[in-house]
């Protein structure tokens, strides 16, 4: 009698606590569409690797005699919910590498990026999915960056390195926000501060990254916009964008060290990021993603000559002051 009693007693806490489970499950799936008056813990996001890898010998049509290529992307959120309160955290990061026979497979740097939003809202009792924000965003890239158009580039300094420039964003306004899939964040007082060494800074009478010559950063306020969308497109595609919006009420001429003119600016030149990314899934650890990211700042003019007043060889020359970044990864994937 007592070895039935223990076994029903087994089976009812296990019951329990897969019920306790699925429910636990439950909610996080609705918090990801909807806003409840709760308090949990939700997360999501993916990982994703791909390489490839090419090898030519005697061939007839041409090409690269040898390569290999990989890169990695990671997008991941993690939200508190607690009654009124919500925070929120989103990191966006990607790197990629290309290795060619005919350059003795020095790497080339095809993705480099760090982006970090962290995020806290109080409930306006009023609107149900309007929220009282504070904002802190942070970008940067993970290794030095390089001008490959130019001859011989690993022996000329870098145009960039962890931490310069970084850029940090601190803003507060409202939020309207439906679980983890839809925020749009309005802020009419936000921050910017750009950091760089004085190496980068000091190599032309520009300056660099919109700080002045000899400077180590620069300090903007204005108005800021961001939106986020995370949909499903279909059961096996995901569509994941964000458009971020900067106007600069401090915006002004640049000068040289000189005194010359040489950027014109005013705050009607809103910083535009617009950032896509789509999401193929092929099978459960095999996915295609396809993204594009275009940025337009007026503090990263183009220039078509490199350091020695020669027209770069780049194909998107005609493109001007627009900065685009387009990649397509074939590989493995993990979600979570």
């Amino acid at each position: 009698m007592k070895k039935t009693v223990s076994a029903i007693a087994l089976v009812l806490t296990a019951f329990s606590t897969s019920a306790q489970l699925n429910k636990a499950d439950d909610i996080k799936k609705s918090l990801a569409t909807s806003n409840k008056d709760t308090v949990a813990w939700t997360y999501g996001g993916f990982v994703t690797i791909g390489m490839n890898e090419g090898f030519l010998h005697n061939w007839a049509a041409g090409g690269e005699l040898a390569s290999f290529n990989v890169n990695g992307i990671f997008s991941g959120h993690l939200d508190h919910l607690a009654h009124r309160d919500i925070w929120s955290n989103n990191l966006d990061i990607s790197y990629g590498l290309n290795y060619t026979y005919s350059t003795s497979f020095l790497p080339h740097k095809t993705d480099d990026r760090i982006d970090f939003t962290s995020k806290y809202g109080v409930r306006i009792d009023t609107a149900k999915n309007w929220y009282f924000s504070g904002l802190l965003n942070f970008k940067s890239q993970i290794t030095e960056g390089y001008d490959y158009t130019v001859t011989d580039w690993q022996k000329h300094p870098p145009t960039s390195k962890f931490f310069s420039p970084a850029y940090f964003t601190t803003a507060i306004g409202v939020e309207y926000r439906k679980g983890s899939d839809i925020s749009l964040f309005i802020s009419p007082v936000a921050g910017r501060l750009t950091l760089a060494s004085k190496y980068f800074t000091s190599l032309s009478p520009q300056g660099a990254f919109g700080i002045d010559y000899n400077k180590t950063s620069k300090y903007e306020l204005g108005a800021y916009v961001s939106g986020r969308y995370l949909t499903k497109l279909s059961k096996n595609i995901r569509y994941k964008t964000r458009l971020d919006l900067y106007s600069n009420y401090l915006a002004k001429d640049s000068k040289d060290s000189l005194g010359n003119v040489v950027k014109k600016d005013n705050p009607g030149n809103i910083a535009v990021l617009f950032d896509n990314l789509f999401d193929f899934k092929l099978s459960k650890y095999m996915n295609v993603a396809v993204g594009a990211t275009f940025i337009y700042d007026n503090n990263f003019p183009y220039n078509r000559n490199d350091s020695k007043g020669v027209v770069k060889n780049d194909p998107g020359k005609e493109l001007g002051w627009l900065q685009i970044k387009q990649l397509f990864t074939f590989g493995i994937e993990y979600k979570f």
